[in-house]
């Protein structure tokens, strides 16, 4: 993401820079998994390989690829499902173990794209289960997107429909690779009462599942307002149940000393 979306290196406009790129303003790379991957539907591995790449392309997230040898061949069947995209060719689709058109093949793609040849692009959600080595994940990390966390004395203040509902001198900053910063509150500093977690969760490769929550504030409830990180990865540790909020009602300053 960090590559190809702004104001990344590959991105169809980059940030400050003192070169250029020739070449198309749509570009692709592509980056190895150097890990082993599996993907399983129904209890049964599909996916099996050690020569997975993720397809980074210009304003798009990086999309993973597997060798076609390595998908089970048993569990294949082409459909009349195809779609054209002018960087990369006529992608052809498969059924995989009953997901229908759970991956697509360039069958031939362009000059360009030729090394796209042999490989498949899978849609993960269109999977049971996904394996990172021995780890169930739900989505493979790009290399070139980090996240930062530091500590700070900065006065952070919450408001729900212009309430005061948090307000700290101990927040976290968290910084992810083209995206605004979030700060992350001691629980302790929320006065609004939280109610959840909800039904909503959302995972990022980076930082794991997260859990949302009702932050009820005079004249009603603002389902999802806030999200916590109950069990991170390990390197997104410091922010284990500190909270971060966001939404159309809700606006967070950051104030220095």
């Amino acid at each position: 993401m960090s590559l190809t979306r702004e104001p990344g290196p590959l991105a169809g406009t980059p940030g400050n820079t003192n070169y250029a790129i020739e070449g198309p303003k749509h570009r692709l790379l592509s980056t190895p998994v150097p890990r082993r991957v599996r993907g399983e539907i129904g209890g049964r591995t599909v996916v099996d390989t050690e020569n997975a790449f993720l397809l980074h392309e210009t304003g798009l997230s990086p999309q993973l690829y597997v060798p076609l040898a390595d998908v089970d061949a048993d569990a294949l069947e082409r459909t009349d499902t195809s779609t054209h995209c002018p960087f990369k060719g006529d992608a052809s689709y498969r059924t995989v173990a009953g997901s229908v058109d759970a991956i697509w093949v360039y069958d031939e793609p362009l000059e360009a794209a030729s090394w796209l040849e042999g490989y498949a692009g899978v849609y993960l959600d269109r999977f049971d289960r996904w394996l990172d080595e021995d780890e169930e994940v739900q989505g493979f990390p790009d290399p070139y997107h980090r996240v930062d966390i530091r500590s700070t004395s900065a006065r952070v203040e919450v408001r729900a429909r212009g309430e005061l509902i948090a307000e700290s001198d101990r927040a976290l900053v968290l910084s992810e690779t083209a995206l605004p910063n979030r700060y992350y509150l001691p629980v302790d500093d929320v006065t609004a009462p939280l109610s959840g977690p909800t039904e909503t969760s959302t995972f990022c490769p980076y930082k794991g599942t997260a859990s949302y929550w009702t932050v009820t504030v005079p004249g009603g409830e603002l389902p999802d307002a806030a999200w916590s990180y109950e069990a991170p990865f390990p390197e997104c540790g410091p922010v284990k149940s500190y909270v971060s909020f966001w939404g159309d009602d809700v606006e967070v300053t950051f104030m220095r000393r």
